[in-house]
């Protein structure tokens, strides 16, 4: 499992979360602690990784109201739902909200362990995904403001000599900033050049 990646307990009760935790570690599941809502809305951050899990009933706000929160923070963290007696109802209603699974108090060790195994390796995809994102937007800001236009008419598939044309060069230039942001931008192939410029939103900077 990637490094970086652990399991945040968001629960007021003590001892659940004394539970929890000393089942997760004996696991191996690194982990941090929450009691209070309000605090962990404050530490929370895009670049938390792992999973969540959250108790649904809570005195300051309600699970659901953290995982809207989370949603509006435009956090993916991958969310457990902890309900008690009677909370199927919201425990649903989580689900609709993102939710990837929901737990019902007083819960069984292996049927909690197998859901935050689940959820890890989802919350392992998107830690993933987000640093190819940054990857490529570093990649990105290497280019030359040239190379950047260079690269954006290849990946609206000009050839060379159009985009000669186009931006008043000759074609051996364009050959050597092509060159160059093959280059910078690690790419293997122009399909896979193509794509990360794609992926990148640079086709949005063509006017």
């Amino acid at each position: 499992m990637s490094e970086g990646l652990c399991v945040h307990i968001l629960d007021d009760d003590e001892a659940v979360r004394d539970s929890m935790s000393a089942l997760l570690d004996s696991y191996g599941f690194e982990q941090n602690i929450y009691a209070s809502a309000i605090r962990f809305l404050g530490e929370v951050t895009p670049g938390f990784a792992g999973c969540l899990l959250l108790d649904i009933r809570m005195p300051e706000m309600d699970g659901l109201e953290v995982l809207q929160s989370l949603v509006s923070k435009g956090i993916t963290l991958p969310v457990i739902i902890i309900t008690g007696h009677g909370d199927l109802p919201m425990a649903v209603k989580a689900m609709k909200f993102g939710a990837v699974d929901f737990i019902e108090k007083p819960f069984e060790e292996d049927i909690l362990v197998e859901s935050v195994r689940r959820a890890m390796v989802i919350g392992e995809q998107i830690h993933a995904q987000d640093s190819e994102k940054k990857n490529l937007e570093i990649r990105l800001e290497k280019l030359t403001p040239r190379e950047h236009e260079v690269l954006i008419h290849i990946a609206t598939g000009l050839q060379n000599k159009v985009i000669a044309y186009e931006m008043g060069i000759s074609p051996r230039t364009i050959e050597i900033h092509r060159a160059r942001v093959i280059e910078k931008m690690q790419a293997r192939n122009l399909s896979h050049l193509v794509r990360m410029a794609i992926e990148g939103g640079v086709l949005r900077s063509r006017s």
